[in-house]
């Protein structure tokens, strides 16, 4: 990857004031652009199965046509999508088979008919002649996100700004994935899962975590060159400059649950061909331009994996002032092979956790902040800017100094999530200069870079 200081921006197209990729997305590039902030990162784009959480979608190579702004049908191309008809990608026909019987069925697909159940041809066949028109609509939709997407990354990408995904590890079992790719899962006769995924007990939780996504058959994976995982990284690529590799631990060994099992405690670890399928990756994409989450307890296998490949971790300031002489996320154990964040989409605001720290903690965190004497959250960005890790990413609510209504996530709950947006007037004026100047002194300047973009945003 390349060398060079960055800083940047956590926000998912979500968040932006109509939460679609119209005009405020351009707008928010520009003030990406001013601000001197060389990095937008955000969330899977994949549409999620609830219509909420971006961590649970019935595809790992669809978008998410939630995204649409409202007039995208004004702005259709349709000689642009004869061309994409022509090449379709190669995931696009399942996708949409897989909408019209979900959408007709109201099951998973496992409890579908025989014939869809098992992918018999002449069915799907006569399937494509009956729903043609609601299968040409599905197919309209993925093109118009597909190009409205292109759009905006290539605005970004002349504005010197790189866009950073994420690539959640595991797949949702009531998925197009699951569905279409049957023996790269481990099923039983009646496809069902065999084992299904979590973590074992720890610190958190004295029953560890019960996530309930199948695991792939990773030998069979490895026997077909592991086509499915570089098809995947391949599509999101289409979308992204970076990528973050979340729960990376995965890829060196998985903690396999019983699929009836109603506790993650009576798993057992399972080695995978992580390596193997790094290898894969690096022939492709030699630059290797993945980021590694390694939050959590991660093993010295697994550090070793990361390093093997050079690949960026992740350091988080919040959980860095327990005092514990080891803990990676302190200040004093920053390194440069890393991107440091104040907080992520499950922490709380940088300035909702500190208001709910007690006074004694408040004191240990701001004796260790150089900034102190301004008003958080500006101590805790200023630390991570100053950090050595190569990338600071700062998640938009931060920026902005809100606090705890703006959260995004609280894992292990259910309401009240994914749901936040910023709006134009909640951005101070000279924000952006603020930022610049705090960019320029910690050597993070994207000033050097092409600003030379297309003034305005297109339309059409």
């Amino acid at each position: 990857m390349n060398q060079q200081r960055k800083a940047g921006v956590l926000l998912h197209p979500t968040s932006l004031p109509n939460g679609v990729l119209d005009q405020h997305a351009y707008k928010f590039i520009d003030w990406l652009s001013e601000s001197d902030l060389g990095i937008w990162q955000m969330l899977p784009l994949t549409p999620p199965v609830d219509g909420i959480s971006p961590y649970h979608s019935d595809s790992a190579f669809a978008l998410n046509t939630a995204l649409l702004p409202d007039d995208w049908q004004v702005h259709f191309d349709h000689k642009k999508f004869q061309q994409y008809l022509q090449n379709p990608p190669e995931w696009l026909e399942d996708y949409v088979l897989f909408q019209i019987l979900k959408n007709k069925y109201h099951t998973p697909w496992s409890k579908w008919p025989h014939e869809y159940c098992f992918r018999d041809s002449k069915a799907l066949l006569s399937l494509n002649m009956t729903f043609a028109a609601e299968i040409l609509q599905h197919k309209k939709q993925q093109f118009a996100i597909f190009d409205v997407w292109q759009k905006v990354k290539r605005y970004a990408n002349q504005k010197g700004i790189q866009l950073f995904g994420d690539i959640p590890i595991f797949i949702t079992y009531n998925s197009v994935d699951v569905w279409a790719n049957l023996s790269q899962f481990k099923l039983d006769q009646n496809l069902q899962p065999l084992v299904v995924t979590g973590v074992p007990p720890d610190y958190f939780s004295e029953e560890g975590q019960l996530w309930g996504n199948p695991h792939y058959d990773w030998g069979r994976m490895e026997e077909n060159g592991f086509r499915w995982w570089v098809s995947r990284i391949e599509e999101a690529f289409k979308y992204f400059d970076l990528l973050r590799i979340d729960h990376f631990r995965g890829l060196q060994a998985v903690w396999e649950i019983p699929a009836d099992s109603h506790t993650a405690r009576n798993g057992q670890w399972h080695k995978v061909p992580g390596s193997a399928l790094l290898d894969k990756l690096q022939q492709k994409f030699p630059e290797m331009p993945f980021i590694a989450e390694d939050l959590g307890f991660i093993t010295p296998e697994v550090v070793a994996l990361k390093n093997k490949y050079d690949l960026l971790g992740m350091s988080v300031l919040q959980f860095g002032f327990n005092g514990h002489a080891n803990n990676p996320h302190a200040l004093y154990n920053q390194s440069a092979n890393a991107v440091v964040y104040t907080g992520t989409h499950d922490n709380d605001t940088s300035l909702g956790w500190f208001n709910s720290l007690d006074e004694p903690t408040q004191k240990i965190v701001l004796d260790q902040l150089s900034a102190k004497e301004t008003p958080m959250p500006w101590p805790l960005i200023d630390a991570a800017l100053a950090s050595p890790a190569r990338l600071s990413i700062i998640p938009m609510q931060d920026w902005l100094g809100f606090g705890t209504s703006t959260r995004m996530n609280t894992p292990g709950t259910i309401s009240n999530n994914w749901s936040w947006r910023f709006q134009w007037h909640d951005v101070p004026e000279q924000l952006s200069n603020k930022i610049k100047a705090l960019v320029e002194k910690t050597q993070r300047s994207e000033s050097v870079m092409a600003n030379a973009g297309n003034e305005g945003f297109p339309h059409g």
